[in-house]
């Protein structure tokens, strides 16, 4: 995994503020945050063996980060101790657990090309994938797509936010996973079918477009389209839903699993990890998952599953 590592300081409130408008929340609570973060436990958590490369302040909130991702079973050696703040994330969460976030990119915008090719080096020897988010420095997303390309290890770039270094990636084929949101900003016209299948044509890679509740369109590698249902749930907090489906995404490939069967377990997960406040609160275990697909037609209740 290589992208950001934050603190999430989160209010829930009855409602999400508008334009110069203040809403009153009963407390702050503190989360481990982070895209890259996130996405390296929802793997550790599906069973993967993760290790993520980014970088974290010399601070106390750099210091709780990377102890909350090693007690999470995330290998933290590819992480650097940079001289500046913590990565920050301030987070308003709505009864119905919809999100607004503000996010200071303190170290993960310090992030080097040379610092990512230098850990992923001693890493993709023995790795099954990669996935890179947009949340750090260009030049580390670009680096770290391609090292992946070049040591022949399949690559996930999550373009959230879309930034110019994912335009420059496109063309060393890394298997997109945007929302409508983003797949809105790498192609101009059509439908989000249409939108997905020009991607496509673009990368020559697959397409995974996130529709919230709605669940995932697929575009395999071959161009065939694929819709999956997101699973009903109980949402508290859609924050983390996509980094909690990118991670295990990524830990259902680098296991083998072909890309739609890999996509329905993440899918799953997603739609479990919406039942609790916090980005990583809800994200489940390989038997959670297990247990809520078997749990053909009935509604997501991580209660149920073991």
């Amino acid at each position: 995994m290589v992208g950001a590592i934050n603190v999430d300081l989160v209010i829930r409130a009855p409602r999400l503020p508008g334009p110069g408008e203040t809403v009153v929340g009963p407390e702050l609570h503190q989360f481990g945050g982070g895209k890259g973060a996130n996405a390296a436990v929802a793997a550790a958590r599906a069973g993967a063996e993760v290790h993520l490369v980014g970088a974290v302040g010399d601070d106390d909130f750099g210091r709780g980060a990377l102890a909350l991702l090693a007690a999470d079973g995330v290998g933290v050696d590819g992480v650097t101790r940079l001289a500046v703040s913590t990565g920050t994330a301030f987070i308003v969460v709505d009864d119905a657990g919809e999100n607004q976030i503000a996010v200071a990119a303190g170290a993960n915008a310090a992030l080097s090309a040379s610092t990512v090719t230098a850990a992923l080096a001693g890493l993709l020897g023995g790795c099954g994938c990669v996935l890179v988010s947009t949340e750090i420095a260009g030049e580390a997303v670009i680096a770290a797509v391609r090292a992946a390309a070049a040591a022949g290890v399949r690559c996930i770039l999550n373009p959230a936010p879309v930034v110019a270094a994912v335009c420059e990636v496109l063309a060393d084929a890394p298997i997109l996973t945007p929302n409508s949101t983003e797949l809105a900003g790498l192609t101009d016209h059509g439908s989000i079918e249409e939108r997905a299948a020009t991607l496509h044509h673009t990368t020559g890679a697959a397409v995974l477009v996130t529709l919230g509740a709605d669940g995932v369109l697929v575009v395999d590698g071959a161009g065939r389209t694929t819709p999956i249902a997101a699973r009903p749930a109980a949402v508290r907090d859609t924050t983390g839903a996509g980094d909690t489906f990118n991670g295990v995404l990524a830990a259902g490939l680098a296991a083998g699993l072909g890309l739609t069967t890999a996509a329905e377990r993440a899918v799953v997960a997603a739609s479990l990890s919406v039942t609790q406040v916090g980005a990583r609160e809800g994200m489940p275990t390989a038997s959670q998952i297990d247990s809520a697909m078997a749990d053909v037609g009935g509604s997501v209740d991580p209660g149920r599953a073991g």
